[in-house]
């Protein structure tokens, strides 16, 4: 799924967010090589077949969104058998590629020995990496996602190697320790050390909400592969500038229509499940609130969660919000 010697634009995963819908959108543009589902968690039991194929409907159709982007399949736990039995599962049902999160910051899923937890514990990190290895078919790559740190920024080269030793083919690093969860400031130089220092490919991760961060993300850490997440949203445009620094694509970016793509939301929504009005104007507001935190759509917490998708459009039409 990741070729190391070719550059990559990765679509991140955001639970909650990044939803089947929401990949669906996000492949359309061409720009991503692929996506990662969000995290499924083995917690007491190993994930059965209806989980993975609720959560990620893409296995039912060759692991592709319906817009043509490969989705890669992420678990998160902390018990290497479970975590290997559960990877098998997706294995059989499809999946192409299995991620493994060692990077949640969630206090919920820290304190049930999940996400960013095992980062306390770099020999964990191995164990359970290893244990997935073991599992899956050879030809099925494993990665890991992981942090800088529980709260020190050096930790990232312990952990790193413990993944690797493992028999992750590769890492994706996102440049924060769980203690800032998503606070500033970004840490993107760490990323480069074990770039420079260990012999697999790095993806790297966090706070690129602009065509410049970009730039220095790519000085900082001399990485060829990056993914994108909440960056995306905010600016529908970046994916499409970005892809063409890499080479990914190169044409025109188109101007960002926010009506039509919030429309198509919608019709990916209902694509793959039906919903209550309610839900799905709940769905696009979450969309709406990560671009009004970058500068668009100031206004849109006066649209009433009542009000039905086509007037929740009329209504962000009506205030004539300057679309990007």
């Amino acid at each position: 799924m990741l070729n190391p010697n070719v550059p990559a634009l990765v679509l991140a995963p955001m639970d909650g967010i990044t939803d089947a819908p929401m990949r669906a959108l996000q492949g359309a543009t061409g720009a991503f090589t692929y996506g990662v589902s969000e995290f499924l968690r083995v917690s007491i039991e190993v994930l059965p077949a209806k989980v993975f194929r609720r959560d990620i409907p893409e296995l039912c159709h060759g692991g592709l969104t319906p817009t043509g982007m490969p989705v890669q399949v992420q678990i998160l736990g902390g018990d290497p058998e479970r975590m290997a039995k559960s990877a098998l599962v997706a294995c059989r049902l499809g999946a192409k590629a299995i991620d493994i999160n060692f990077g949640c910051p969630a206090p919920t899923v820290n304190r049930h020995d999940g996400g960013a937890s095992l980062l306390l514990h770099p020999c964990r990190i191995r164990e359970i990496v290893a244990a997935v290895r073991a599992a899956v078919p050879p030809e099925i790559p494993v990665s890991a996602k992981l942090r800088l740190g529980w709260d020190c920024i050096d930790a990232i080269l312990e952990n790193a190697v413990m993944a690797v030793e493992g028999g992750a083919n590769w890492l994706t690093i996102h440049a924060r320790t769980r203690v800032q969860g998503y606070a500033p400031p970004v840490f993107w130089k760490p990323i480069g050390r074990v770039r420079t220092e260990l012999d697999v490919p790095v993806i790297a991760n966090g706070d690129i909400w602009t065509l410049d961060d970009f730039r220095q993300c790519q000085d900082e850490t001399g990485c060829k592969h990056f993914m994108l997440g909440r960056g995306a949203l905010a600016d529908p445009s970046l994916p499409y500038r970005i892809a063409n620094e890499l080479g990914i694509r190169s044409g025109d970016v188109p101007e960002t229509d926010w009506d039509a793509l919030l429309r198509r939301l919608v019709s990916h929504v209902e694509f793959y499940e039906a919903r209550t009005p309610a839900w799905t104007v709940r769905r696009l507001k979450q969309w709406l609130k990560i671009a009004a935190n970058h500068g668009e759509f100031e206004h849109f917490n006066e649209v009433k969660l009542s009000e039905s998708v086509e007037e929740l459009l009329d209504s962000l039409n009506a205030r004539a919000v300057q679309f990007l």
